[in-house]
């Protein structure tokens, strides 16, 4: 729903208030990409899980269980961390909300075969020609 001229007005008026108060927070909140977080956040994963590696082998090769199994633990947060922080970044963590503006659903047409009825019908017709 589009602002009336009056609300853009009050709009950009408290835009310039902003700016004119704290530039630097503005200017720094109007270019940051949130993408860029998750990307950090990505990173961070990526050196959690080497460490984890490395506690895996180390408890390993010095044959303490716990460390090992603690190694494992933290690959596995990490593994999580950043899986989550990959689908967030690029778009697939977020709930779809009614009205928002988002790709469409992908559903399958309702009159369209599953895939085993396409093949059933593929081997049907090939039976059928012989």
């Amino acid at each position: 729903m589009p602002l009336s001229e009056h609300e853009q007005r009050l709009l950009d008026q408290i835009e310039q208030a902003l700016y004119a108060e704290d530039p630097k927070w503005a200017n720094t909140v109007r270019t940051s990409d949130p993408r860029a977080h998750y990307r950090r956040r990505l990173v961070k994963a990526s050196i959690g899980f080497v460490l984890g590696v490395v506690l895996l082998m180390v408890g390993v090769v010095a044959q303490r269980t716990w460390l090992g199994a603690g190694g494992f633990v933290v690959m596995l947060a990490a593994c999580l961390w950043g899986l989550s922080s990959w689908k967030r970044m690029n778009g697939f963590g977020s709930e779809a909300k009614p009205g928002a503006a988002g790709p469409p659903e992908r559903r399958r047409p309702a009159n369209r075969q599953s895939f085993m009825e396409r093949m059933e019908e593929r081997w049907r017709r090939r039976s059928d020609e012989r």
